[in-house]
This record gives C-alpha cells, structure tokens and sequence, in this order.
C-alpha cells in the first residue's frame, strides 16, 4: 500500500513520481471539502484565509504528507473551521467531518468508472498511475474515518456522544497523535487498514487485480 514496499523494485522512482502528484490531489481535494461543506453550512472562514482551495501548497503538512507518500495514509493542515456560523452545530460538524472522505472516496470511484469505461488505460504507466490514485484515495479517506482525535472520524463520532463523554473523549486529542504514530510505526494501523482498502478496492475497480 505504500513506497516502502517497493524500493527494491528498480522503478521505483518511477513509481513515486506517479504517486506524488496522486498524493497531492487526495489531499488538497479531502481539505477543500471540508472547507466547501462549511462554506455551504455558512462558515466562511477556510475561504477567507484562503484554504477553500485546490492549491496543494494551501494544505500539505510534511510529515503527514511524506507519510501519505511512503505508508500510504497520512494527513494534511486541518481547515479552519467555526462552528459558531452553523446553524445545527452537532449535525454540521459532522457533516464537515465526513466531508473530506467522502471526497476521497468520490475520487477513488471515479477511478474505478474510469477503470470499467476504458480498461485499455489499465495497462501501462496511466495504469499504475490510476490504481495509484484509487488506492490513495481509499487509504486516506479510511484513515481519517478512524475515530482517535484530532483524525475526522473522532469528530463525527464526538458529536454523538453525550457532553459530559464527549469532553472526555476529546481530551485525548493532546495524546492523539502520538497513538498514530505508535500505530502507524508498530504496523497495527497498516493491519487494521490494509482489508478494508483492498476489498474497496476491489468492489470499485476489480480490473486492477485481473
């Protein structure tokens, strides 16, 4: 799923500059809609400081980014957002929250459309470059859905939970990203995740696999 496992592969250069620009979409586009929902939900504030952009210098965080490339998931600059403009903010979170995967994932079925309309571009450096960008996609959007702060999917799981839970559970955002990493660096996040991205993968593009 990521670049480490290729670097014995003597294209793997190759390989990384067809990933790189994959990377820079899956991420730009999963921040520009998180920013886009709360625009709509009548938060203004990504696009007044400039983040409701497909500008990949407006979002890339360097770790999260060189991780994205080499691990196959990581993260970018979270948008702004205030939750003071919406009118239902628990449901309103929630529905930025879920934004940015479903972005990716949006994407990633484009892939697999795109895949099943024109299998002759399965074949090849535009191949690699699309099953690059599928599983990307997949792998980002399922990462942020994990429900450890500060990642997406602990928001949306957040504002479900009764108040007096709810600051509980968000008290471990200071320790939040010192479990992903541990995860991430012990291969229990690459196990927990490696499944699901493949059978979505599969369901939205088998050709990848023939």
């Amino acid at each position: 799923m990521g670049l480490l496992s290729n670097f014995g592969d003597p294209n793997w250069i190759a390989d990384f500059l067809l990933r790189l620009p994959a990377v820079l979409w899956a991420l730009s586009f999963h921040e520009f809609c998180h920013g886009w929902v709360a625009y709509k939900l009548g938060d203004r504030t990504a696009a007044f400081q400039g983040r409701l952009s497909l500008n990949p210098l407006e979002h890339l965080d360097l770790v999260g980014t060189i991780m994205l490339v080499v691990l196959g998931f990581g993260w970018a600059k979270p948008v702004p957002v205030n939750s003071r403009y919406f009118k239902n903010p628990r449901r309103d979170i929630a529905l930025v929250s879920a934004a940015g995967a479903a972005g990716n994932f949006l994407t990633a079925i484009a892939c697999g459309l795109v895949a099943g309309a024109m299998p002759f571009l399965m074949h090849g450096t535009m191949g690699r470059f699309l099953a690059h960008l599928l599983f990307i996609n997949i792998g980002l959007g399922v990462f942020n859905l994990i429900p450890v702060p500060p990642l997406d999917g602990s928001k949306i799981l957040g504002v479900m939970l009764p108040p007096s839970a709810m600051r509980s559970f968000f008290f471990l955002e200071r320790y939040g990203m010192i479990i992903i990493l541990v995860l991430a660096f012990t291969g229990i996040l690459q196990v927990i995740m490696g499944p699901i991205v493949i059978l979505m993968a599969r369901l939205l593009a088998r050709s990848f696999f023939y």
